[in-house]
């Protein structure tokens, strides 16, 4: 029996965003931008990121579009970081 799995960009923005925040790398990159000495919690970042696209809880980012819009960007500068692509230019 074979499960084929939803790529990562196919998913709801909130569900990203849920993956996201567990990711260590995107805590310590959350953290990075807020300034914070260190890696954030997985809660702390949910609450930054929630902040950040000024949102009260993820599922906003699966309707409302100026916060889908920051979350793309937010997404992009985060897989600029990793390299996962490229960095934009500026």
């Amino acid at each position: 029996m074979t499960t084929s799995r939803t790529p990562f960009a196919d998913l709801p923005r909130a569900t990203q965003a849920g993956i996201m925040c567990n990711d260590p790398r995107f805590r310590a990159f959350a953290a990075t931008r807020a300034g914070a000495p260190a890696a954030f919690t997985t809660s702390a970042a949910a609450e930054w990121l929630r902040s950040f696209c000024n949102v009260t809880s993820r599922r906003d980012l699966d309707t409302n579009p100026q916060a889908a819009r920051r979350f793309d960007t937010l997404k992009t500068e985060f897989d600029a970081h990793t390299g996962k692509i490229p960095r934009p230019e500026r």
